[in-house]
């Protein structure tokens, strides 16, 4: 197996010890495992978090706090404290690094996202390796990631990786409570995979807002984009150069790539569907006709409601007359002009086929 870009994702529990201090010794040998990785000639994009864990430890506020200001005060201080402390450790190997601080905001419109693309191959291009973390000090409430396991996926599709790897502090997804005696890790999973929520531990992380749920949602996800998920123990010694060797025997959970490809454009629609502007329901003929095998737009003749107010190339949800979401897309209209067109024949499209993802 040979990866030339990957994405490798490092959650909290990974880079903190018990008591929110930032584990440098671990943090220190991650990086020259990445420094080895970029020697070998594969690119690497880092999904660092452990800044609101980092403030935790290093700032004691004199009155209580409510949990958003709290998160604000924390992950700014401890973001500086985070990325100072991976350039030093870089610039030991001589490898530059820089950081990118995204909200969920910056992936809703076609022109931030590839602009946030477009700033991350200019840093490999020249050698520096992009460390991005969730603009926490201004992502609150609605305008959060569910966690860094979801910035993940998007950045590994926005970036065509051929694989992203998920650290965390277990040796991947179990088939049972990791605790009890029998439980085994699950270490291969295809598309045709078995439902693996009933055997998935539904706790949250000690200083991450994710958990292993999420984590297989999202994998299975940027799995079926064709590209293969990793989620192995980040805690072990020399963990990523050993899950790429062509014969590693790791004990981790892998997620097969889907063999079919798929554009980039319908990787960032797939990822959107939390940003979606409006609602665009058509009827049943139409229905019918997205869903069969055959690539098929959205015309305004099968569209009979429209919700929400939004702009040409904005995210619409997708949804048939008893209100079932069968997908979402990019709008060709902005709402006003699209309704002004509803169950009308036109030459353009509502949805073209090449910027609609269909659930399922």
């Amino acid at each position: 197996m040979k990866y030339r870009r990957i994405a490798v994702k490092v959650g909290s529990n990974v880079l903190t010890r018990s008591d929110g201090t930032l584990d440098v010794t671990r943090m220190s040998a991650l990086v020259d495992q990445v420094a080895a990785l970029r020697r070998s000639g594969i690119a690497v994009v880092l999904i660092s978090s452990g800044a609101v864990a980092s403030g935790r430890s290093e700032i004691k506020p004199d009155r209580k706090l409510d949990a958003v200001s709290a998160r604000q005060l924390y992950s700014a201080v401890g973001q500086a404290k985070l990325i100072n402390r991976y350039y030093e450790l870089f610039r030991e190997h001589r490898i530059p690094c820089g950081q990118i601080l995204t909200t969920k905001e910056n992936f809703s419109s076609r022109r931030h996202y590839l602009n946030q693309k477009q700033c991350m191959e200019v840093m490999l291009a020249n050698g520096v390796i992009p460390i991005v973390n969730e603009n926490d000090a201004v992502s609150v409430t609605e305008l959060m990631f569910t966690d860094n396991d979801e910035l993940s996926g998007l950045i590994a599709a926005m970036m065509g990786m051929d694989a992203l790897i998920i650290l965390s502090n277990v040796d991947g997804i179990y088939d049972g409570d990791p605790s009890c005696n029998g439980s085994e890790v699950i270490r291969e999973i295809t598309g045709v995979e078995r439902d693996l929520s009933s055997c998935i531990q539904t706790g949250k992380s000690q200083f991450g807002r994710g958990g292993m749920l999420t984590k297989c949602a999202i994998a299975r996800k940027v799995a079926d984009e064709g590209i293969a998920v990793i989620i192995a123990n980040g805690t072990r010694d020399n963990i990523l150069p050993d899950l790429l060797t062509d014969d590693s025997d790791v004990v981790c959970t892998r997620f097969h790539p889907s063999s079919k490809p798929v554009s980039n454009i319908k990787k960032w629609i797939a990822h959107s569907e939390g940003f979606a502007k409006g609602e665009v329901y058509v009827n049943n003929g139409a229905r019918d006709a997205l869903l069969r095998p055959k690539a098929t737009s959205i015309l305004f003749v099968g569209v009979t409601r429209i919700e929400g107010d939004f702009e040409k190339d904005d995210i619409v949800k997708i949804l048939d007359e008893s209100g079932r979401q069968i997908g979402v897309g990019c709008s060709g209209y902005g709402s006003d002009e699209a309704r002004k067109r509803i169950g009308k024949h036109s030459d353009k499209p509502l949805v073209h086929y090449d910027y609609l993802c269909l659930e399922g």
